[in-house]
Formats: structure tokens, C-alpha cells, sequence
């Protein structure tokens, strides 16, 4: 039996040079990670946002690190909008090969405070956001026989419930994972995969107040560490070793996963 290519090149698997890649949330913390590791490999990047201050520094800094990178100022709010984004990156690269939808929010507040249209906005960003650019960009694939890789960002807290006042982000990330499968198995047939990240508490702007010396970022730092087997809170960084995994040919047999990034977080 002859040795294959990738066992004589393990590298080669992780190889995403010239691959285009459309991610969303782009200026986001986990958008610019994912940005910046897939530029400074040969990626080329189509970069939505609706802050277009924020969306023209990450395209400067993909530059810095030798990528290419292509903007538009768009949230994937409506099919409309997810459409729009998708051409975008067909008339700038001719192809679409990996979807990150990196676009998130969430708003805080016990279920008997939060307002119903608080928690819908979660559910819209997190959610219907997804299943946008999933039928954009995965109608594409389809019909063009491509296979692609979708990569989602999801939570531990699409599995595990917190007594913060979760309500809609919790419910958020959980059909984020159910959204993962289903588009999965949906999507096998074509050899087009699915994929989703889910870290514990990591560094973003949503959670920049924990790292603050104030009484609550401390309190809740304390409590968030204490579940935490390794013992700190996440960075970007630590991110991107399974996103690039995820987004690579290293990845073609894994689909459906939510891969948990997380200290150990869901281990304990």
C-alpha cells in the first residue's frame, strides 16, 4: 500500500491558499481572528459588517499580514441582504469556497425583565442571520456542484443553561447547534460540510466588562474562571486552530460537529 499525499505532507491538509471565504461579523472579534489567520494563509476574503469604520481597519490589517480582502457594509439581516453579500463575493473572486458566519449579538435580562423585542433581536442576529447566508450561499453551492464548508459560531451555552439571564442567548446558540446538524446531514449528499465553534467565555467586545478591575467584571470573572479546568478565559487566538481545521481539507470527513473550545469547560 503506497503512502498518500497528505501523509507524506501532513501540512497540505491545512492548505486554504486561494480559497475564498465569506465571513460575516467580519469586525467583530471572532470575524477579524478568522480574517487575519485566512489571510495571512492566501485566502481570499469577501468581509461583511454593519460598522464600516471597524469593516475598513480589518481589511487594513488583513493587508498587513499579506491577505486579500474585499468589503461591504452588510448585515446579513434579510435573504436580500445575505444575497447581496454572496454576489459580492462572486463578482470579486468568481467563487465562493467557505462560509464563517461570525455575526452575533446578545442582550442580558432575566425573562420577567427582558422585553419580547430584546429577546427577538438575539434570535434574528444569532439565528435567522445563519439560515440566511446558509440558503445564499449554500443554494450556490449546490447548483455549481461545489463543496463547500460552512463554519458557525456557537456557545456552551447552546448546551448549558446560565443563571445570568440568558434566555435569549442560550436559546439562541442551542438552534444555532440544531441549525449545524440539520444543514449537515441536509447538505452531505453534496459533500459540502457544516461545522460549528462553541467557546466558553472568550475575549470580545460583548465581554470586554469582564476583564474591567470594577466589582462586577471581577465578580463574574471569578465565577466564570471557577468552572473553568485550565484556568483562564479564552483569547481569539485560541479560536483559530479549530476554525482553520474546520475551514480546511484536514475537515472533509467532520460534519455536524460542535467542536467545544472551551478549557474544559463542558468536561467538568
Amino acid at each position: 500500500m503506497g503512502i498518500s499525499e497528505p501523509l507524506r505532507n501532513p501540512l497540505s491538509l491545512f492548505d486554504v491558499a486561494g480559497k475564498v471565504a465569506i465571513i460575516t461579523g467580519a469586525s467583530g472579534s471572532f470575524g477579524r481572528a478568522c480574517a487575519l489567520t485566512l489571510g495571512s494563509l492566501g485566502g481570499r476574503l469577501l468581509l461583511a459588517s454593519g460598522n464600516a469604520e471597524e469593516l475598513e481597519a480589518v481589511v487594513e490589517e488583513v493587508s498587513e499580514v499579506g491577505g486579500e480582502a474585499t468589503a461591504i457594509v452588510s448585515r446579513p439581516d434579510s435573504l436580500e441582504h445575505a444575497e447581496a453579500v454572496r454576489d459580492a463575493a462572486l463578482a470579486a473572486y468568481g467563487g465562493i469556497d467557505q462560509l464563517v458566519v461570525a455575526s452575533g449579538f446578545n442582550k442580558a435580562g432575566f425573562i420577567q425583565d427582558l422585553a419580547y423585542d430584546d429577546w427577538q433581536r438575539v434570535m434574528d442576529a444569532n439565528v435567522r442571520g445563519a439560515w440566511y447566508m446558509a440558503k445564499a450561499v449554500g443554494s450556490y453551492w449546490i447548483d455549481e456542484k461545489i463543496k463547500g464548508k460552512m463554519l458557525m459560531m456557537s456557545s456552551v451555552r447552546g448546551r448549558h443553561g446560565n443563571f445570568s439571564g440568558y434566555t435569549a442567548y442560550c436559546t439562541s446558540k442551542g438552534a444555532t447547534d440544531a441549525l449545524t446538524r440539520v444543514l449537515a446531514t441536509e447538505w452531505a449528499q453534496y459533500g459540502i460540510t457544516v461545522n460549528a465553534i462553541a467557546p466558553t467565555v472568550f475575549r470580545s467586545k460583548l465581554t470586554a466588562w469582564m476583564w474591567s478591575d470594577d466589582e462586577v467584571g471581577q465578580a463574574t470573572r471569578k465565577r466564570s474562571l471557577s468552572r473553568i479546568p485550565l484556568g483562564r478565559l479564552g483569547e481569539p487566538e485560541d479560536l483559530m486552530g479549530m476554525a482553520l481545521y474546520l475551514l480546511a481539507p484536514a475537515s472533509d470527513f467532520c460534519t455536524g460537529q460542535i467542536m467545544y473550545v472551551d478549557g474544559g469547560y463542558t468536561a467538568g
